[in-house]
């Protein structure tokens, strides 16, 4: 905690010990910025997943959908039966027999828009909307398979669990990017540390014998990549927030990157990452400083 009120509070000794210019300050600017960059769109796909993973969830759980084929003569008949046995289905709340136009749209990505739906031997679909408690999918399949030979349920489980599965993979893959790229950022500003320290060796031999202590030494250098760190992070933060904002809208065509961005309160998600990158920076270089000066002495 002294450390930290230390580099809110500055001192103007420390900023005359690090030089404020060089190939370090660029390397520790450019690298937080790049890592900041790339970590507002690991945030963004995280918050997309989020998102999608919740869609997916409520477009699935309470709807299943009965597909009924048999022969023309047969078809309005089962279609009866069925409807009949659904109204008396504990936990189903409503069904609706879709119409030729609503089936036709279905199969439109596949088919196009003028499939003669009126000329096939389509099965007639059947959307069932469920309660909050839910209805008895094997219960129901039985007295289906008794009264409604021709029909099937489909109860939508088995896309539910992959989509969700899916939409899991790409949060924890925009998470574990996030680590990377502070991992990757800890790693450039603890080189440009390195460096910087190695270069002023002769300067911190000097400022030892008149006194200075390795604790205050190192936290000019703490001070210094601590702020360019949150400085570039800062910078590269509101780069990235704008290419997000300027991402074009893909609609409901963009499939898995569809809504990609950021909503609401997630906006302030980003400006957690100039913070972040600072932290990282600050014990990065507490730790590069401590070594280094030991390996000095």
């Amino acid at each position: 905690m002294e450390d930290i009120r230390s580099l809110l509070r500055g001192d103007a000794a420390h900023d005359r010990i690090v030089p404020p210019t060089g190939y370090t300050v660029r390397l520790t600017l450019f690298s937080a910025a790049a890592m900041a960059f790339l970590a507002v769109f690991a945030l963004a796909l995280s918050l997309a997943a989020d998102r999608l993973a919740d869609r997916w969830s409520d477009a699935l759980a309470k709807g299943a959908t009965l597909r009924i084929s048999a022969a023309q003569e047969e078809l309005d008949a089962q279609v009866a039966a069925a409807m009949a046995v659904l109204d008396t289905t504990p936990g189903v709340a409503s069904a609706r027999v879709l119409s030729d136009d609503e089936q036709r749209a279905l199969l439109e990505p596949w088919f196009g828009p003028d499939l003669p739906i009126e000329t096939l031997r389509v099965p007639q679909l059947i959307a069932v909307s469920e309660t909050d408690e839910g209805f008895d999918a094997g219960g129901l399949r039985l007295r289906l398979s008794a009264e409604v030979p021709g029909a099937v349920l489909d109860d939508h489980a088995r896309w539910r669990k992959p989509l969700l599965a899916a939409a899991g993979g790409l949060r924890w893959l925009g998470w574990i990017a996030l680590v990377l790229i502070m991992g990757a950022t800890a790693a450039m500003v603890t080189l440009a540390a390195n460096a910087a320290l190695a270069a002023n060796a002769q300067i911190i031999a000097v400022l030892r014998l008149v006194g200075a202590t390795d604790a205050y030494i190192a936290a000019a250098f703490v001070r210094r990549f601590t702020l360019r760190a949150l400085g570039g992070a800062a910078a590269g933060t509101l780069v990235g927030m704008i290419a997000v904002t300027l991402m074009p809208d893909t609609g409901d065509t963009g499939g898995v990157l569809t809504g990609l961005g950021f909503r609401g309160f997630d906006w302030i998600w980003p400006l957690v990452v100039p913070v972040l990158a600072a932290a990282v920076a600050f014990f990065a270089t507490k730790s590069a400083a401590k070594r280094v000066l030991e390996d000095l002495a």
